[in-house]
């Protein structure tokens, strides 16, 4: 079973309203899929991210003359190699060829991993909270109304990106429209110090439905996350633009966060990104994927949680949420599973279950246009 065709589909979108976080505003959201199929026939899909030109020209120029007539079951091998050329490039491989081998077999990439635990994962709206609006709060609150209204019982927004005093005033206007009764996160984008994350906790405290403090300060500030954990009243989580395990471990083994957050983009190999999920449970800790940027990681974020034992035997099959991108973007429903109520059921089919919507891989390819 060897690769015998390898095919692009870089898609761009541009943002008629754009919309951010601390670290700016986004202007176009752009996802790059490929098809890698062998001689036999079987095809698997894969996705990464990064600057669309970067990736189109690395695939033509290297990668795919790399793959061509590889074994598709030698995905180790074969993905450590590109990752010394291109880590993300490298994760998107680990997909497709983790694809192919489950529909070569007949099972879904669940039951490949040794079966799913549960039927259906729970995901929380993460929304982008700033934009160009003077009246940006009301906008804001006007996005996770609607969230709100198609059934999402947990949610995350954005803090970090103005004054202190400008975000609190947004973080309780959306406390007071929900009465507290959607579980809430912030996510601050490491945007702090520990003395001004550490002014938050004085709102935690009267607030019964917080989830989590995600990133609060730079990540590579150990001992500060301990302080912080030491000393506010909900759980402090991070660590998606960790590469691999080994990066998590001082978080582990320190015990400066309640939660980690792997992204499966950001890793350097799905295997790596399931292997860092284990990890969390050998601590006792919690895994709540990021997932943000796009919609095949995400759906393997999903598998590997629905395969996931639980943290804890205090909370018997609870499975901590995945994040679900609800901005402005069409690549998030590019696949055909999506969430009702708040929980997206896992497929049944074999591969990974479910139908890619090819019209709008035509209607947003990438044109090869300068965009920035």
């Amino acid at each position: 079973m060897k690769i015998k065709k390898v095919e692009t589909f870089p898609l761009l979108y541009h943002l008629p309203e754009p919309y951010g976080d601390a670290n700016g505003y986004k202007k176009y959201r752009t996802c790059f899929l490929f098809k890698i199929t062998t001689n036999s026939g079987i095809q698997g899909w894969g996705e990464c991210i990064d600057w669309l030109p970067t990736l189109e020209k690395g695939f033509q120029d290297r990668i795919i003359p790399y793959l061509l007539g590889k074994k598709a079951t030698d995905r180790i091998q074969i993905v450590s190699v590109v990752k010394k050329w291109s880590e993300r490039a490298a994760t998107g491989i680990s997909m497709a060829l983790t694809e192919i081998v489950a529909k070569s077999a007949g099972l879904s990439v669940c039951d490949l991993w040794g079966g799913k635990l549960r039927d259906s994962i729970p995901v929380y709206a993460s929304f982008q909270s700033y934009s160009e609006k003077e009246d940006w709060i009301n906008h804001s609150l006007k996005l996770i109304d609607q969230g709100v209204g198609i059934g999402f019982k947990k949610i995350k927004v954005k803090i970090g990106g103005k004054v202190l005093q400008e975000d609190l005033a947004h973080i309780q206007s959306i406390q007071k429209m929900l009465e507290e009764k959607i579980q809430l996160a912030l996510d601050a984008n490491q945007s702090y110090d520990a003395a001004t994350a550490l002014r938050w906790d004085r709102y935690f405290r009267e607030w019964s439905n917080m989830l989590w403090f995600e990133e609060p300060i730079p990540m590579d500030r150990l001992v500060d996350y301990k302080l912080l954990r030491a000393n506010l009243s909900i759980p402090v989580a991070g660590g998606e633009n960790l590469k691999t395990t080994a990066q998590f471990l001082p978080l582990l083994k320190e015990g400066v966060v309640d939660i980690i957050q792997p992204d499966v983009m950001h890793e350097n190999g799905l295997d790596g990104y399931r292997e860092t999920i284990h990890l969390s449970r050998a601590f006792g800790l919690r895994s709540s994927p990021h997932t943000f940027d796009g919609p095949l990681s995400r759906l393997y974020a999903l598998f590997v949680q629905a395969c996931l034992p639980p943290w804890s035997k205090m909370d018997n099959d609870k499975i901590e949420p995945v994040e679900w991108d609800v901005m402005e973007n069409p690549f998030t429903s590019l696949f055909s599973v999506q969430p009702t109520n708040g929980s997206v059921t896992i497929p049944e089919g074999i591969g990974i279950g479910a139908l890619l919507d090819m019209d709008k891989v035509k209607k947003y390819r990438w044109d090869r246009s300068v965009y920035h």
